[in-house]
């Protein structure tokens, strides 16, 4: 009996049972594009420069810190106001700042008054000073011709000037002074500058029609505020009716002593007015208007006992 010897069977690996396939016609085959992208040079390859792995950025929290300290500690200007009325500031570089004092120093103004005008319009402390500073100046100069050194008088005691557009505002409010009578010995100084930042038809004409509904004509109206320019700065709500109805019934005086004493509008109803003229009433006497009220308060009070004295006197005769 023949006996089968066991066999070793030799498995071959599956992959040998797939046809190879074909070589390609093709003799320059594309690459696919997974392998193409691995071929390219990566960031830290020589072909590019090498990482950096601390950027060079500005640290915008700190020049924010910077720049506020600068305008408290240097301007003298209150931050919180300044970016609560102006919130360009927050994003503003420091040289804007920078400019702005600048061009304020240029015109002579001192750095002590930088904080009061700025504080009062913080808007102005982000502005191009070429489009909206120096082209006030350039009026106030040539046009109003007010001197040079003066500029800096007009500034302080009107810093509204500087946000005032010189088209829109500036330029009408001198026409319309100058056809009022505001020229030659009378024109506009600085100390009268502040009149520019009135509206025309808002503000300086109402005013002027309500004195000619006093009983005064037009001419007499010019004369007294050419003579008094402060009345083109007072309220008609505020000062002139109060005045007038005050002047009229209590002192029982004519629209005639305006003419003659406009001034009276530019003293305190409650602090100068009526505390002198009661005076006057308690020992029966009356003064004219400039009399009673342009000296000071002591030489008031020995006219005051003079005019006693000189009554006492009189009785005995």
């Amino acid at each position: 009996m023949i006996q089968l010897q066991p066999q070793t069977l030799f498995l071959l690996p599956q992959g040998s049972l797939i046809p190879s396939p074909k070589p390609s016609k093709n003799p320059n085959p594309k690459t696919p594009k997974s392998l193409s992208n691995s071929l390219r040079p990566t960031l830290n390859s020589p072909n590019y420069p090498p990482l950096s792995h601390h950027p060079n950025t500005s640290d915008s929290g700190l020049l924010f810190r910077e720049k506020v300290l600068y305008l408290e500690t240097h301007l003298n200007v209150n931050s919180q106001k300044a970016l609560q009325l102006n919130p360009d500031f927050r994003s503003c570089p420091i040289s804007s700042l920078k400019s702005v004092e600048n061009c304020l120093s240029s015109m002579g103004i001192e750095r002590s008054a930088f904080g009061r005008i700025l504080d009062m319009y913080p808007q102005l402390l982000t502005v191009d000073p070429h489009t909206h500073l120096y082209p006030i100046f350039d009026f106030l100069l040539n046009e109003v011709l007010i001197p040079f050194p003066d500029i800096r008088k007009s500034m302080i005691r009107c810093p509204r000037l500087l946000v005032c557009d010189v088209d829109d505002q500036l330029r009408p409010a001198l026409k319309f002074l100058t056809e009022l009578g505001f020229v030659g010995r009378s024109s506009i100084t600085c100390q009268t500058t502040l009149l520019l930042v009135s509206s025309v038809e808002g503000t300086l004409l109402p005013k002027i029609q309500y004195l000619q509904s006093l009983g005064l004509s037009y001419e007499e109206v010019v004369n007294m505020v050419i003579r008094s320019p402060g009345l083109l700065t007072f309220s008609i709500k505020n000062n002139y009716k109060p005045k007038v109805e005050f002047l009229l019934k209590e002192m029982k005086k004519d629209i005639a002593e305006l003419k003659r004493f406009p001034q009276y509008f530019s003293f305190s109803l409650e602090g100068k007015i009526k505390p002198r003229h009661r005076l006057l009433v308690e020992h029966g006497f009356s003064l004219p208007l400039r009399e009673m009220l342009k000296v000071s308060d002591g030489e008031f009070n020995v006219r005051l006992i003079e005019m006693r004295l000189g009554s006492v006197e009189g009785s005995w005769l």
